[in-house]
């Protein structure tokens, strides 16, 4: 590792954390630039160990001994890696916002698994379709960390998970989680079901079965199928299911929040 300072918070070579504050922006390049950012010491610890290759570091001097740690524990990782040690106040001007975490990472985003490849050892896949809010794709992968899940596929249009709030939210398990994104529904129904896969589809229907019921006689190989905040799973998601199951409410509460609902149904069907 190389710690440095800045003289000027405009500086290119610290472009990648520039302006975080811009959700939209921000969904938009990580993935087009090849790159994510991990947002604490804990995390980018958890993206060292998953592998992940890091590009630089920005951190404070209160966290600088503790990112020079991580660099002997991860010594081939992280060989001539620039560290900008940096005050809070110059960060902020960074970043746009208080980095109340201390350290921020640039990290290369891995290259991610074909579906056959993520199936071929799985028997529980957790399938988020058109999911937009990071905070819940982030504790959806925690449920699936937590409960046992073997990998996670979401769909085309599916918000990003190593978008840093999702990274956050997940407590770095998008790192621990393997994890694909499916180019279409189609090829992505196919996959499971060449794997013979029960598509199971968590939705409110007349016709649903409870989550209970289902549970009592699970198949050998189990997607769970989540929908989008709202409205939930599209037709097309809800036709390609095997089963549609629900979980039973009470007190005129009509559903849960989908990452409440991902940790109930994997803890049933653990």
């Amino acid at each position: 590792m190389r710690l440095q300072t800045l003289a000027d918070p405009d500086n290119p070579a610290v472009s990648d954390y520039r302006h975080l504050t811009d959700v939209a922006l921000r969904t938009a390049t990580e993935p087009a630039s090849g790159i994510y950012l991990a947002e604490s010491l804990r995390v980018f610890e958890r993206a060292l160990n998953a592998g992940h290759q890091p590009l630089s570091v920005l951190t404070t001097p209160r966290w600088s001994d503790a990112v020079l740690a991580l660099g002997e524990k991860f010594p081939a990782a992280t060989k001539d890696l620039p560290v900008y040690v940096e005050d809070a106040g110059m960060i902020e001007s960074i970043t746009g916002f208080n980095v109340h975490r201390g350290t921020l990472a640039s990290m290369a985003r891995p290259h991610l698994p074909t579906i056959e490849s993520l199936l071929s050892s799985a028997t529980t896949i957790v399938v988020l379709e058109n999911i937009v809010d990071h905070t819940n794709v982030g504790a959806a992968f925690r449920s699936a960390a937590a409960l046992g899940a073997d990998a996670v596929i979401v769909s085309a249009s599916c918000a990003d998970p190593l978008y840093r709030r999702s990274i956050r939210v997940s407590m770095g398990t998008v790192m621990q989680v393997p994890w694909t994104r499916a180019a279409s529904w189609a090829e992505l129904v196919q996959a499971l079901h060449d794997q013979n896969f029960h598509l199971a589809a968590l939705a409110l229907d007349d016709q649903a079965i409870p989550l209970d019921v289902f549970a009592a006689h699970p198949p050998e190989k189990l997607a769970l199928i989540l929908g989008t905040e709202g409205e939930g799973l599209t037709k097309q998601a809800l036709d390609s299911a095997d089963s549609v199951v629900s979980i039973p409410m009470h007190g005129g509460v009509d559903s849960l929040n989908v990452a409440a609902a991902s940790a109930v149904a994997l803890w049933a069907l653990r």
